[in-house]
């Protein structure tokens, strides 16, 4: 039915008449009724294009178009795939660099779009003018017809040899416009009509602090909160993340959150009035005294002039998860606390979940689960898409630098880099640049245990020091699996990472290079969902 026009050109063969080659054709501008015909049907047929699911103005049908073989002489060929094309000048000046060779199996595509009575072509498409008007194009080579006796000498060898060995060159599949488009769309809409109450777990257990507790027994709670119970850093509810909320029985509300940051800021501010960091003046210091006394150290003032807290970042059970997500993303913050408060009445506020990204990242995983195909950007490579933080190759630049450690570094160092590249983890490397291990923010909990903090100065401890008191710990904070460090390929797709990062307790993967371990990038929960909604 969808034969091609070259079929009856002389020079067939009857090996390449088996063939078929799967086809997409997408008309991503919306429409009542769209018909697709072409070189293939020779124009004769109108075949209907179908609206995907959950994005209605995206039509789209896939035709299976069979090669014919002919002769093209000195043809500059692209080593690979599909190759759009509008003209052969055109086509030489994309693939000048590419293998000459002198015969080639191939499919070339004309085609236009009948959109409600009206004969349209897509101009971000290569087209071209001829006898029918303007029309779109596409020529198809076949890699597995290439001939076999290719000599190097036909080709650059540094350039095919860079291409090789690079996995980010043109080996890699392109990510279309479209399919981007059509699956930030669909977990938008998913996003927008889902609510926090659906994060809330079957059974749980969520936290909160006296804004008037001491620093010191606060640090305390929150270690053993990790510490003495059965999986509780993997739960639905903590997801790893040592957070309480402040709650002030003066006002008979929520005031705020205590984190691991504020653990690594009250430590280095103690740790600069003296050797050693005493009980005492962890004593001394209240949740609140603390947060009021960072608003100052934060230059956080009000309108006469006092220190100013940062009012607490909340959600309630109703609002959907895309602004939840928003939420978290804009303020720079692991989790949101999810607080009911009724209005018909005067009762205190009502502290349901830590809503986070990994929970959020769950719910689309569950819901896509059996649809997977419905997100073509899944499919896609991690190293192929703008996503995480990544190592710059030679003669690149890199907006934001991949921050790591050595093992033998300070811990008062580790402490400043996360706080000055405003990152929540550092992959720590061998002098090869090798994956060790790795130091986050609620690593800084390890420190309570048997009151390590007031027992040693942070320039003495050393990077590896201070994770093996984490690991001394039972259970280990972060593990997964039984392993700390989450790690993945730059091969691996984004539907692969998306499914890893789902898993409680996994914030982030290091990309790692197969076999030497070398980092070579990371991706936190963060990147991922500011690509995800085109942040």
């Amino acid at each position: 039915m969808f034969g091609s026009t070259l079929a009856n050109n002389r020079g067939n063969s009857a090996a390449s008449a088996q063939l078929v080659t799967p086809t997409r054709f997408v008309w991503p501008y919306g429409g009542t009724r769209v018909f697709l015909s072409g070189s293939f049907t020779r124009w004769t047929e109108h075949v209907p294009m179908s609206p995907l699911e959950g994005c209605p103005s995206v039509f789209q049908v896939i035709c299976n178009l069979t090669p014919g073989y002919h002769q093209v002489n000195n043809l500059f060929l692209c080593w690979g795939i599909c190759v759009p094309i509008d003209s052969v000048t055109s086509m030489i000046l994309m693939l000048k660099k590419s293998l000459v060779i002198h015969s080639v199996y191939f499919i070339f595509v004309q085609y236009k779009f009948y959109v409600d009575g009206e004969w349209r072509h897509d101009e971000h498409q290569p087209f071209v003018n001829g006898n029918g008007g303007v029309m779109n194009t596409i020529l198809i080579t076949l890699p597995d017809m290439v001939p076999t006796g290719f000599s190097p000498s036909n080709m650059d060898v540094d350039d095919f040899s860079q291409q090789m060995a690079d996995p980010s060159q043109d080996s890699i599949p392109r990510m279309s416009a479209v399919d981007l488009e059509m699956s930030r769309h669909r977990i938008s809409v998913l996003l927008s009509t889902r609510t926090a109450y659906e994060l809330l777990p079957e059974s749980g257990k969520v936290i909160a602090l006296d804004v008037n507790l001491p620093v010191k027994q606060a640090f305390h709670i929150l270690y053993e909160q990790i510490l003495l119970i059965p999986g509780f850093a993997n739960s639905e509810c903590f997801q790893g993340i040592p957070l309480a909320p402040l709650w002030d029985f003066g006002k008979g509300q929520f005031v705020g959150v205590l984190g691991p940051l504020d653990f690594i800021l009250i430590l280095k501010e103690l740790g600069t009035h003296g050797s050693n960091l005493t009980e005492e003046e962890l004593e001394t210091h209240t949740i609140a005294a603390w947060k009021e006394g960072k608003a100052h150290i934060s230059r956080q003032y009000d309108g006469t002039g006092r220190p100013y807290p940062r009012p607490l970042v909340q959600v309630g059970p109703y609002d959907n998860l895309k602004d939840v997500a928003m939420k978290i993303l804009q303020n720079k913050v692991a989790a949101v606390p999810v607080i009911y408060s009724s209005l018909q009445d005067e009762s205190y506020p009502q502290l349901l979940h830590l809503a986070s990204l990994s929970g959020i990242l769950k719910c689309i995983c569950r819901y896509f689960r059996h649809s997977s195909s419905s997100l073509p950007i899944l499919q896609q490579p991690i190293c192929s898409i703008p996503l995480g933080t990544w190592v710059p190759r030679i003669g690149e630049s890199s907006s934001k630098p991949l921050a790591t450690l050595r093992p033998h570094a300070s811990l008062g160092s580790a402490l400043s880099l996360l706080v000055q590249a405003e990152v929540s983890a550092i992959p720590v490397v061998d002098d090869n640049d090798s994956l060790i291990d790795i130091y986050s923010r609620s690593d800084i909990t390890a420190l309570a245990k048997d009151k390590a903090y007031a027992q040693i100065h942070l320039d003495d401890m050393t990077v590896h020091q201070a994770l093996q008191l984490g690991q001394d710990a039972s259970p280990p904070y972060g593990m997964f699996n039984g392993q700390r460090c989450q790690m993945c390929l730059r091969s691996d797709s984004l539907g692969k990472v998306i499914e890893r990062l789902a898993n409680p307790g996994v914030r982030r993967l290091v990309i790692v290079e197969a076999g030497s371990k070398r980092v070579e990038g990371i991706i936190s929960l963060s990147d991922v969902f500011k690509f995800l909604l085109g942040l």
